[in-house]
């Protein structure tokens, strides 16, 4: 299965959406991590649930178990995002800057073997670093977990 496109298996860094993308990029990964900001969705078997408040102290964990192998630890980043009443997903902001905060302290301490989806999500993250509370907390799924 590396040569089909979706798991993102020529990168040590993946970046996906759900369960279904969870599946995807899960093949070969070392570790699977379930970034869901909010905690309403359900973690697929074998994930690891990160957050953005412990990305530094997950990426941590990922280096000491790549210096344990010796080699390439490859990680999944999943952002678990939002199901709709119809069961489809939906994007969810605060998931995205976690997964992207998560990714950006991973790179930090050298793990930057990044796809593009991991990049950009990255990239989302620093972009908006200084904002990140004030939109977790207005996003979409926020306000509707208030309601």
């Amino acid at each position: 299965m590396s040569d089909v496109p979706r798991n993102q298996s020529s990168y040590q860094v993946r970046f996906e959406w759900g369960a279904a993308g969870a599946a995807a990029v899960a093949v070969d990964a070392d570790v699977v991590a379930w970034v869901d900001e909010i905690g309403a969705e359900p973690v697929p078997a074998g994930a690891r649930v990160t957050t953005l408040a412990e990305a530094e102290e997950f990426a941590r964990w990922c280096l000491a178990r790549q210096e344990e192998l010796g080699g390439r630890f490859r990680i999944a980043v999943v952002a678990a995002g939002a199901t709709q009443p119809d069961g489809s997903l939906r994007f969810a902001v605060e998931d995205l800057l976690g997964a992207g905060a998560v990714i950006d302290a991973i790179a930090e301490l050298g793990i930057d073997h990044q796809s593009p989806e991991a990049a950009a999500a990255a990239a989302a993250y620093t972009g908006l670093r200084r904002a990140t509370r004030h939109l977790i907390n207005a996003s979409v799924s926020a306000r509707e977990d208030r309601a």
